[in-house]
């Protein structure tokens, strides 16, 4: 059975919990408080030297860590990643987008605000901007399209759906983003679904 170090609150702990599900794989998750220093300790660092959650346990003594490398992982050989090789591109093009251009100030702004409890902030302004400049991207493309990759859910959209959904919490507002809310729903209607912090 996998293990997953990981931390509720937090999004990227979040994608590997969610595909899980989908896939019906059992796990044992092991609750890694990064707040409390729980990624910092030698145990810990032992697993993942960058000290970082999520961290997947494979097997006795075998971890990967980064939670997009842990979906395209897990998803191998299901409908979430897809066969054909263009359209994996496509799904690793929008997880790329999302570490780079998206999970850098969403997630940022949400962790200022949700676990830092810091609104005066120097760097929130402007993550609340970048923010609204990945929203825009994405805004675009869902405009025309109901999920990321060919019309089909996809780990794409869950590295994508992590920190956005929640992303009031960063004080970022989606009321400007009909397609980015449609979408929203669109994946919470997925089956075996589950819910942030679960």
């Amino acid at each position: 059975m996998y293990r997953v170090y990981g931390m509720a609150e937090s999004g990227n702990c979040y994608k590997v919990k969610l595909l899980l599900s989908q896939l019906k794989q059992p796990f044992e998750w092991i609750e890694t408080d990064i707040m409390q220093g729980k990624s910092r300790t030698s145990e810990f660092l032992a697993k993942n030297p960058n000290g970082k959650v999520p961290t997947l346990e494979i097997s006795p003594g075998v971890y990967l860590p980064e939670s997009n490398a842990i979906l395209c992982y897990l998803a191998e050989g299901s409908p979430y990643w897809p066969a054909d090789r263009l359209a994996r591109a496509r799904v690793m093009q929008w997880m790329f987008f999302e570490q780079y251009s998206h999970e850098p100030y969403v997630a940022v702004a949400r962790f200022i605000l949700l676990l830092l409890k810091q609104p005066n902030h120097p760097d929130l302004a402007e993550k609340q901007r970048r923010s609204h400049l990945a929203f825009a991207v994405m805004e675009q493309h869902l405009a025309k399209e109901l999920f990321f990759v060919g019309g089909q859910y996809s780990i794409a959209d869950i590295a994508l759906f992590a920190y956005t959904h929640v992303a009031d919490d960063g004080g970022l507002d989606l009321a400007p983003y009909p397609a980015i809310r449609a979408w929203i729903e669109q994946v919470k209607a997925q089956p075996d679904y589950v819910p942030i912090g679960d």
